[in-house]
This record gives structure tokens, sequence and C-alpha cells, in this order.
């Protein structure tokens, strides 16, 4: 059984590269295009999708809607696979966060792995949420699913599946609407 882990399409705030987090920012019109051409790649390649699980952010829940009208499967709406709540600096570009807030990215940062952000929450809290939930989907499912999610919440399971630590998720970097196949074994 596979896991296609998608990424859900562009937003404004993608295109200005302002830090979104736990922000409903919606898909804007070239994201809902990536959605579409997602559903006709899907279709195209074959994909044996049989039910998509999404975060229930508004960027995550269009992608995965436009995906299950595409190929005509369940779409279920999935607490605990939210994007990483960034608190304060939500909003703001990294670039800036760096200029307004330095000193507290500057003790953040090498600490990343168990420090939270301010107001927000760390990565390990986010893989310990987005794996109980991947978990919990896969006792109720055995055949291919997709699960539409963020950044962060991909690469956070990715480095788990790796055993790597966060400082190195930047080589899983995902871009708007990507494909990311995993075996559930390894989640089992």
């Amino acid at each position: 059984m596979n896991i296609y882990f998608i990424r859900h399409g562009e937003t404004d705030w993608n295109v200005e590269n302002k830090i979104q987090g736990s922000n409903d920012i919606d898909l804007n019109g070239n994201g809902i295009s990536q959605a579409l051409a997602l559903g006709e790649k899907v279709k195209t390649l074959g994909l044996p999708i049989q039910k998509i699980y999404t975060s229930p952010q508004k960027r995550a829940r269009k992608t995965a809607k436009i995906l299950s009208e595409a190929i005509q499967v369940d779409c279920v709406v999935t607490a605990g696979l939210e994007e990483m709540n960034l608190g304060r600096w939500e909003g703001l570009t990294w670039k800036e966060v760096k200029e307004k807030d330095i000193e507290t990215f500057n003790i953040w940062y090498p600490n990343r792995n168990t420090d939270k952000t301010p107001g927000g929450e760390s990565y390990e809290e986010v893989l310990s949420r987005s794996l109980a939930t991947v978990q919990s989907i896969l006792k109720e499912e055995s055949q291919d699913i997709a699960i539409v999610s963020h950044g962060a919440v991909i690469k956070c399971l990715l480095c788990y599946i790796n055993q790597l630590p966060f400082d190195q998720m930047k080589q899983f970097q995902t871009g708007n609407t990507s494909i990311t196949i995993v075996d559930a074994d390894h989640f089992r």
C-alpha cells in the first residue's frame, strides 16, 4: 500500500514568501490551476488512489476537493495534518523574522528540533501529531490513499521514515501540488 503525500496548491502568501503556518490562506488562481492539473496528472498516470485525506486548512482542503472530483474518490477532512504553527512569525517573510526578531530566531534555529517557535510549535510536536494521524488513518485503510497537507508536515514525516534529524529536512523540499510516494509500511 502506498501513501501519496501531496502538498497544497499555491497561495498568494507562497508567492510573497510569507510564513503561512496556521493561517487559513486559500488557493490563488494559479493554485486552483495547479490542483486541476494535479487531477489530470493523477488520472493520466493511473495512480490507484482510493481515498483522499486532507488537512482542514483551506489551501489543502481546496486542493483535495479538486483532486477528489477529478478522480472521483471520497475526501475526508482530518485534524492533525495542519501546517506547523509558527506563532508570531506568521505573516512575515523569513527575512523579516531575521530583521525584527533576530535574537529569538538565533536561539530557536539551532534548537528547532525541540524548541517551539514563539507562540507556535516545534518540529517534534508537528511530527508527533502528524505521525499519530497517519497511523490512525492506516488502521482504517488497506488500499492506496492520498494525504493532502503542507510542506513542514511532509518534511517532518520524511525525516522520520529516513531517520534523519530535522536540520536535514531541506532535502525533502516539496513544490506546490508535488506528489511524494511512500510505502505505508514505514508508518506501521
